[in-house]
Order: structure tokens, then sequence, then C-alpha cells
């Protein structure tokens, strides 16, 4: 069974939002992302797509339990761009999300009060046009038992609601099941408990 405490808010798609100020315009893309590879090739593509940008600043933030954060200004005053994208993820209280906002420079000096409201203003519409969801922080279990506890094992995870991910039967039994973080450790001593189980944590 989840907790309400396992469950975290994601994009389910990508978004984009437009700011203006005095010339400028920042282009604010909103996407998913699970690790920095995968963000670092989103943000290459940006870069070609918008070469002709002064600055590709971003933010992202990746699950709870992973603690990943960046931010970057791209050669903005420090503290104008970066962060403020970042603070507009969390506000919204989103992980596993990124945001790259493009400027392209409009012949006006906007001043550090002016470039961090304009890529806080970015962020912030592409994250509010953003269909968001949610996500459950899950752990990965790897039962290992003899045939003659399949009944016994099958059970329980039918009673316990288990999501199996993976089975191999050889020689003895494999499951691979995923668990609710919070569930881990009150699951793993009910399936110790028969004596049976060997569980070990992937």
């Amino acid at each position: 069974m989840e907790n309400p405490g396992d469950k975290y808010m994601v994009l389910r798609s990508p978004a984009e939002g437009l700011f203006k100020d005095r010339g400028s315009r920042f282009l604010a893309y909103a996407f998913p992302v699970t690790g920095e590879e995968e963000f670092k090739i989103e943000l290459d593509r940006l870069r070609k797509e918008h070469h002709g940008a002064r600055h590709h600043c971003y933010a992202f933030r990746l699950s709870p339990d992973s603690g990943i954060y960046r931010y970057s200004d791209d050669g903005e005053p420090s503290g104008t761009a970066g962060r403020p994208i970042y603070e507009q993820i969390c506000s919204a209280g989103l992980y596993d999300t990124a945001v790259v906002v493009v400027r392209y420079f409009g012949g006006v000096l906007l001043g550090t009060g002016g470039l961090h409201n304009a890529y806080k203003q970015a962020a912030a519409a592409a994250l509010a046009s953003a269909e968001t969801g949610e996500r459950v922080l899950r752990d990965t279990l790897i039962l290992t038992f003899g045939y003659g506890s399949l009944n016994r094992v099958m059970q329980i995870i039918d009673r316990e609601h288990l999501t199996v991910t993976g089975r191999q039967f050889d020689t003895s039994c494999r499951l691979t099941l995923s668990v609710p973080r919070s569930e881990t450790e009150r699951i793993t001593e009910r399936l110790a408990r028969t004596g049976e189980i060997n569980v070990t944590k992937a």
C-alpha cells in the first residue's frame, strides 16, 4: 500500500513559457528529467536550436531521494538567473524537473533586479502551463526461495498488493518486486519471518 509520504510531483510532458522585458526575450523550456546525462543532452539540443541566443540559463532537481540539483547563470550576473529558475521549480513542488531559459538580448540592460524577475517569470510561465502528476518513491527487492515456498510467497504478494517486475525460475525461484519506499522495511521483515525466503535490496 502506498503512503502519501512516498509520493512526489513531476512533469508529465514538456511545456514552454515566454517573458519579454525592454526588447529582451526569455524563452523557457520545462521538461521531465531523471538524470544529469539526460539533462545535458536536452540542454545541448536547446543550445544548438538557439545558437544565436546570448544565454542558456537553467536549473534542475532530481528525485527527493537523490538530493541532486543544479543551476547555472551561464554568464549572467551571479544569482540573477539559475537561482530564480530553481526557486520556481521548488515553489511548484516539482522533482525530476528541469527548466532552461534562453535569453535573446534586446539591447537594453535590465539590471540585476530586472534579470532576476525576468528569469523567474519565464520559468514560472513554463511550469504553470505544464501538466503534472505524481510519482512514488520505490525500492527493488529480490526474493530467492525454493519451489516449495512459491505458494506462500505469492499469497503474501497478493495480500500486500506488491508489484512483480521480474521472474526467474531455475533450480530455485527468484522474484523481483517494486515496493513503496515507506513499506520496504515492513515487507522485508514479513517475508524474512517465514524463514524460507532470502530477501535482498537491489
